[in-house]
Protein backbone atom coordinates (compact mmCIF):
# COMPACT_ATOMS: atom_id res chain seq x y z
CA UNK A 1 0.00 0.00 0.00
CA UNK A 2 2.88 2.21 0.72
CA UNK A 3 4.47 2.07 -2.03
CA UNK A 4 1.76 2.43 -4.36
CA UNK A 5 0.71 5.77 -2.20
CA UNK A 6 4.68 6.67 -3.20
CA UNK A 7 4.48 5.27 -6.76
CA UNK A 8 0.88 7.06 -7.04
CA UNK A 9 2.32 10.43 -5.53
CA UNK A 10 5.70 10.14 -7.82
CA UNK A 11 3.45 10.11 -10.57
CA UNK A 12 1.48 13.19 -9.65
CA UNK A 13 4.76 15.05 -9.30
CA UNK A 14 6.14 13.71 -12.34
CA UNK A 15 2.73 14.82 -14.42
CA UNK A 16 2.53 18.22 -12.52
CA UNK A 17 5.94 18.98 -13.58
CA UNK A 18 5.86 17.94 -17.20
CA UNK A 19 2.01 19.83 -17.34
CA UNK A 20 3.16 22.78 -15.74
CA UNK A 21 2.31 25.78 -18.02
CA UNK A 22 5.17 27.83 -19.07
CA UNK A 23 6.53 30.36 -17.70
CA UNK A 24 5.71 33.62 -19.67
CA UNK A 25 7.08 35.82 -17.40
CA UNK A 26 10.61 34.25 -17.71
CA UNK A 27 10.69 36.20 -20.89
CA UNK A 28 10.19 39.67 -18.97
CA UNK A 29 13.39 39.04 -17.76
CA UNK A 30 15.40 38.33 -20.80
CA UNK A 31 13.83 41.21 -22.15
CA UNK A 32 16.61 43.73 -21.19
CA UNK A 33 19.57 42.06 -23.08
CA UNK A 34 17.61 40.86 -25.95
CA UNK A 35 15.93 43.61 -27.39
CA UNK A 36 19.33 45.62 -27.92
CA UNK A 37 20.30 42.05 -29.31
CA UNK A 38 17.22 42.30 -32.21
CA UNK A 39 18.10 46.22 -32.38
CA UNK A 40 21.97 46.48 -32.95
CA UNK A 41 22.67 43.25 -34.63
CA UNK A 42 19.43 40.86 -35.75
CA UNK A 43 18.08 44.15 -37.11
CA UNK A 44 20.72 45.60 -39.07
CA UNK A 45 21.76 42.30 -40.78
CA UNK A 46 17.90 41.45 -41.60
CA UNK A 47 18.39 45.08 -43.16
CA UNK A 48 21.68 44.13 -45.16
CA UNK A 49 20.31 41.39 -46.41
CA UNK A 50 17.07 42.60 -47.55
CA UNK A 51 19.19 45.62 -49.17
CA UNK A 52 20.75 42.80 -51.27
CA UNK A 53 17.75 42.11 -53.11
CA UNK A 54 16.94 45.38 -54.13
CA UNK A 55 18.65 48.60 -56.77
CA UNK A 56 19.06 50.90 -53.55
CA UNK A 57 21.62 53.87 -54.71
CA UNK A 58 22.94 56.90 -52.90
CA UNK A 59 21.31 60.06 -54.06
CA UNK A 60 18.43 58.73 -56.03
CA UNK A 61 15.43 59.84 -56.73
CA UNK A 62 13.07 57.20 -57.43
CA UNK A 63 11.86 54.47 -55.62
CA UNK A 64 14.21 51.51 -54.78
CA UNK A 65 12.98 48.40 -56.44
CA UNK A 66 12.87 44.67 -56.17
CA UNK A 67 15.75 43.08 -58.05
CA UNK A 68 15.68 39.70 -57.25
CA UNK A 69 19.35 37.47 -57.66
CA UNK A 70 20.40 40.45 -59.79
CA UNK A 71 23.13 41.90 -57.58
CA UNK A 72 24.62 38.45 -56.82
CA UNK A 73 24.64 37.26 -60.65
CA UNK A 74 26.56 40.47 -61.27
CA UNK A 75 28.98 39.44 -58.76
CA UNK A 76 29.38 36.21 -60.35
CA UNK A 77 30.82 38.05 -63.35
CA UNK A 78 32.92 40.52 -61.03
CA UNK A 79 36.60 39.99 -61.60
CA UNK A 80 37.61 42.67 -59.56
CA UNK A 81 35.66 41.05 -56.08
CA UNK A 82 36.82 38.12 -56.55
CA UNK A 83 39.98 38.87 -57.09
CA UNK A 84 39.86 41.20 -53.59
CA UNK A 85 38.50 38.10 -52.31
CA UNK A 86 41.29 35.39 -53.33
CA UNK A 87 43.37 38.79 -51.22
CA UNK A 88 41.40 38.20 -48.01
CA UNK A 89 41.63 34.88 -48.03
CA UNK A 90 45.78 35.49 -48.77
CA UNK A 91 45.70 38.02 -45.54
CA UNK A 92 43.53 35.46 -43.61
CA UNK A 93 45.78 32.93 -43.76
CA UNK A 94 49.18 34.99 -44.34
CA UNK A 95 48.38 36.78 -40.45
CA UNK A 96 46.40 33.79 -38.99
CA UNK A 97 49.21 31.08 -39.23
CA UNK A 98 52.21 33.11 -38.78
CA UNK A 99 50.58 34.81 -35.72
CA UNK A 100 49.14 31.33 -34.03
CA UNK A 101 53.09 29.69 -34.72
CA UNK A 102 54.86 33.18 -32.76
CA UNK A 103 52.08 33.28 -29.84
CA UNK A 104 52.53 29.52 -29.02
CA UNK A 105 56.15 30.33 -29.05
CA UNK A 106 55.67 33.29 -27.06
CA UNK A 107 53.16 31.97 -24.80
CA UNK A 108 55.56 28.62 -24.14
CA UNK A 109 58.50 30.97 -23.14
CA UNK A 110 56.00 32.83 -20.97
CA UNK A 111 54.42 29.99 -19.36
CA UNK A 112 57.86 29.54 -17.62
CA UNK A 113 59.14 30.58 -14.33
CA UNK A 114 61.56 33.29 -15.82
CA UNK A 115 63.11 36.29 -13.88
CA UNK A 116 60.83 39.41 -14.65
CA UNK A 117 58.31 37.31 -15.80
CA UNK A 118 55.48 40.25 -15.02
CA UNK A 119 57.40 42.39 -17.34
CA UNK A 120 57.49 40.51 -20.25
CA UNK A 121 53.96 39.48 -19.87
CA UNK A 122 53.51 43.41 -19.30
CA UNK A 123 55.19 44.20 -22.14
CA UNK A 124 53.92 41.12 -24.76
CA UNK A 125 50.16 43.03 -24.45
CA UNK A 126 51.09 46.29 -24.91
CA UNK A 127 50.15 46.34 -28.59
CA UNK A 128 46.59 44.98 -27.62
CA UNK A 129 46.18 48.08 -25.72
CA UNK A 130 46.60 50.50 -28.90
CA UNK A 131 43.46 50.96 -31.06
CA UNK A 132 44.14 49.86 -34.58
CA UNK A 133 44.13 53.49 -36.16
CA UNK A 134 47.40 54.49 -33.77
CA UNK A 135 48.82 50.70 -35.12
CA UNK A 136 48.26 51.75 -38.91
CA UNK A 137 50.03 55.35 -38.13
CA UNK A 138 52.18 53.78 -36.19
CA UNK A 139 53.70 51.24 -38.76
CA UNK A 140 53.18 53.60 -41.40
CA UNK A 141 55.66 55.98 -40.00
CA UNK A 142 58.09 52.59 -39.90
CA UNK A 143 57.81 52.11 -43.16
CA UNK A 144 58.55 55.13 -44.73
CA UNK A 145 60.77 55.24 -47.67
CA UNK A 146 62.43 58.39 -46.83
CA UNK A 147 62.69 58.85 -42.71
CA UNK A 148 60.86 55.65 -41.89
CA UNK A 149 62.94 53.22 -39.16
CA UNK A 150 63.25 50.36 -41.18
CA UNK A 151 64.57 51.84 -44.68
CA UNK A 152 67.45 53.70 -42.73
CA UNK A 153 68.27 50.22 -40.60
CA UNK A 154 68.74 48.21 -43.82
CA UNK A 155 71.09 51.53 -45.29
CA UNK A 156 73.15 51.38 -41.89
CA UNK A 157 73.27 47.70 -42.41
CA UNK A 158 74.46 47.95 -45.96
CA UNK A 159 71.95 46.38 -47.38
CA UNK A 160 70.28 48.71 -49.86
CA UNK A 161 68.83 51.60 -49.62
CA UNK A 162 65.46 50.46 -49.25
CA UNK A 163 62.36 51.00 -50.91
CA UNK A 164 58.71 51.80 -50.41
CA UNK A 165 57.13 49.29 -48.84
CA UNK A 166 53.60 50.21 -48.55
CA UNK A 167 53.74 51.60 -52.45
CA UNK A 168 55.56 48.50 -54.39
CA UNK A 169 53.26 46.04 -55.51
CA UNK A 170 55.05 42.94 -54.26
CA UNK A 171 55.60 44.15 -51.02
CA UNK A 172 52.83 46.03 -49.90
CA UNK A 173 51.04 42.64 -48.65
CA UNK A 174 53.15 41.30 -47.24
CA UNK A 175 54.47 44.27 -45.82
CA UNK A 176 50.51 44.74 -44.59
CA UNK A 177 50.80 41.04 -43.28
CA UNK A 178 53.61 41.98 -40.67
CA UNK A 179 51.96 44.59 -39.14
CA UNK A 180 48.50 42.27 -38.85
CA UNK A 181 50.92 39.19 -37.24
CA UNK A 182 51.85 41.95 -34.78
CA UNK A 183 48.92 43.76 -34.16
CA UNK A 184 47.31 40.20 -33.20
CA UNK A 185 49.63 39.00 -31.50
CA UNK A 186 49.15 39.61 -28.16
CA UNK A 187 45.49 37.97 -27.92
CA UNK A 188 46.12 34.82 -29.36
CA UNK A 189 49.10 34.73 -26.58
CA UNK A 190 47.23 35.41 -23.74
CA UNK A 191 44.22 32.58 -24.72
CA UNK A 192 47.27 29.91 -24.95
CA UNK A 193 49.00 31.07 -22.47
CA UNK A 194 45.64 30.78 -20.01
CA UNK A 195 45.36 27.50 -21.99
CA UNK A 196 49.38 26.45 -21.02
CA UNK A 197 48.41 27.32 -16.97
CA UNK A 198 45.42 24.84 -16.60
CA UNK A 199 47.80 21.60 -18.08
CA UNK A 200 48.38 20.07 -14.37
CA UNK A 201 52.08 20.31 -13.88
CA UNK A 202 51.83 16.90 -12.10
CA UNK A 203 51.83 15.84 -15.74
CA UNK A 204 55.32 17.26 -16.99
CA UNK A 205 56.55 15.75 -13.78
CA UNK A 206 55.16 12.39 -14.44
CA UNK A 207 56.32 12.95 -18.38
CA UNK A 208 59.65 13.74 -17.29
CA UNK A 209 60.31 11.48 -14.61
CA UNK A 210 59.84 8.68 -17.35
CA UNK A 211 62.06 9.63 -19.49
CA UNK A 212 60.05 12.42 -21.86
CA UNK A 213 62.13 15.17 -23.49
CA UNK A 214 60.77 18.66 -24.24
CA UNK A 215 59.54 17.60 -27.63
CA UNK A 216 57.83 14.46 -26.28
CA UNK A 217 56.29 16.11 -23.43
CA UNK A 218 54.90 19.18 -26.03
CA UNK A 219 53.77 16.36 -27.97
CA UNK A 220 51.75 14.07 -25.76
CA UNK A 221 51.06 16.47 -22.51
CA UNK A 222 51.02 19.98 -23.52
CA UNK A 223 49.46 19.55 -26.91
CA UNK A 224 46.65 17.61 -26.10
CA UNK A 225 45.18 19.62 -23.42
CA UNK A 226 46.15 22.97 -25.37
CA UNK A 227 43.89 21.69 -28.39
CA UNK A 228 40.42 22.86 -27.79
CA UNK A 229 42.07 26.17 -27.06
CA UNK A 230 43.69 26.52 -29.71
CA UNK A 231 41.31 25.25 -32.47
CA UNK A 232 38.66 28.19 -30.85
CA UNK A 233 41.39 31.42 -30.97
CA UNK A 234 42.76 30.03 -34.53
CA UNK A 235 38.91 29.89 -35.81
CA UNK A 236 38.43 33.18 -34.39
CA UNK A 237 41.07 34.85 -35.77
CA UNK A 238 40.86 33.75 -39.37
CA UNK A 239 36.97 35.49 -39.21
CA UNK A 240 38.32 38.25 -37.55
CA UNK A 241 41.29 38.81 -39.83
CA UNK A 242 39.23 38.00 -43.33
CA UNK A 243 36.79 40.72 -41.62
CA UNK A 244 39.68 42.94 -41.08
CA UNK A 245 38.65 46.90 -42.09
CA UNK A 246 40.46 49.76 -40.35
CA UNK A 247 44.26 48.40 -40.10
CA UNK A 248 44.69 47.68 -44.01
CA UNK A 249 42.51 51.27 -44.86
CA UNK A 250 45.38 53.16 -42.50
CA UNK A 251 47.92 51.42 -44.38
CA UNK A 252 47.28 51.44 -47.65
CA UNK A 253 43.60 52.28 -48.26
CA UNK A 254 43.43 49.02 -50.45
CA UNK A 255 46.31 49.89 -52.86
CA UNK A 256 48.73 50.05 -54.87
CA UNK A 257 46.76 49.24 -57.74
CA UNK A 258 44.40 46.95 -55.34
CA UNK A 259 46.77 44.65 -53.87
CA UNK A 260 45.75 44.91 -50.17
CA UNK A 261 41.96 45.73 -51.42
CA UNK A 262 40.32 43.38 -48.93
CA UNK A 263 36.39 42.11 -49.21
CA UNK A 264 35.26 44.57 -46.70
CA UNK A 265 37.35 47.16 -48.36
CA UNK A 266 35.77 47.18 -51.58
CA UNK A 267 32.41 46.56 -50.32
CA UNK A 268 33.14 50.10 -48.36
CA UNK A 269 34.09 51.73 -51.73
CA UNK A 270 31.26 50.46 -53.23
CA UNK A 271 28.45 51.80 -50.53
CA UNK A 272 30.12 55.21 -49.46
CA UNK A 273 32.64 56.16 -52.72
CA UNK A 274 29.83 54.77 -54.89
CA UNK A 275 26.73 54.80 -53.70
CA UNK A 276 25.61 50.84 -54.59
CA UNK A 277 24.46 49.97 -51.03
CA UNK A 278 22.04 46.91 -53.10
CA UNK A 279 25.50 46.15 -54.40
CA UNK A 280 27.59 46.45 -51.34
CA UNK A 281 25.15 44.59 -49.28
CA UNK A 282 25.17 41.71 -51.85
CA UNK A 283 28.87 41.42 -51.12
CA UNK A 284 28.31 41.37 -47.21
CA UNK A 285 25.91 38.29 -48.22
CA UNK A 286 28.55 36.57 -49.70
CA UNK A 287 31.69 37.14 -46.89
CA UNK A 288 28.88 35.81 -44.65
CA UNK A 289 28.25 33.12 -46.05
CA UNK A 290 31.57 31.97 -46.81
CA UNK A 291 32.28 32.45 -42.98
CA UNK A 292 28.97 30.44 -42.41
CA UNK A 293 30.78 27.98 -44.19
CA UNK A 294 34.00 27.99 -42.30
CA UNK A 295 32.01 28.32 -38.98
CA UNK A 296 30.20 24.77 -40.06
CA UNK A 297 33.03 23.19 -40.81
CA UNK A 298 35.06 24.09 -37.78
CA UNK A 299 32.08 22.64 -35.59
CA UNK A 300 31.66 19.29 -37.38
CA UNK A 301 35.46 18.66 -37.01
CA UNK A 302 34.79 19.66 -33.16
CA UNK A 303 31.69 17.97 -32.64
CA UNK A 304 32.96 14.85 -34.93
CA UNK A 305 36.67 15.07 -32.91
CA UNK A 306 34.42 14.57 -29.51
CA UNK A 307 34.43 17.17 -26.54
CA UNK A 308 38.05 17.03 -26.27
CA UNK A 309 39.00 18.43 -29.89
Amino acid sequence: MTSVTATARTGRRSGGRSGKPPDHGAWFLVLPALIPILVLSVGPLLYGIALAFTDSQAGRTAPTQWTGLLNFRDLLHDTLFWESFRIGLLWAVGVTVPQFLLALGLALLLDQNLRFRWLARALAIIPWAMPEVVVGIMWRLVYNPDAGILNETIGDLGLGDGRGWLTGLGTALPAVIVVGVWAGLPQTTVALLAGLQNTPHELHEAAAIDGAGAWRRFRTVTWPALRPVALAITALNFIWNFNSFALVYVLTNGGPGGKTRLPMLFAYEEAFRYGQFGYAAAMGCVMVAVISVFLAFHLVARLGGGEDT
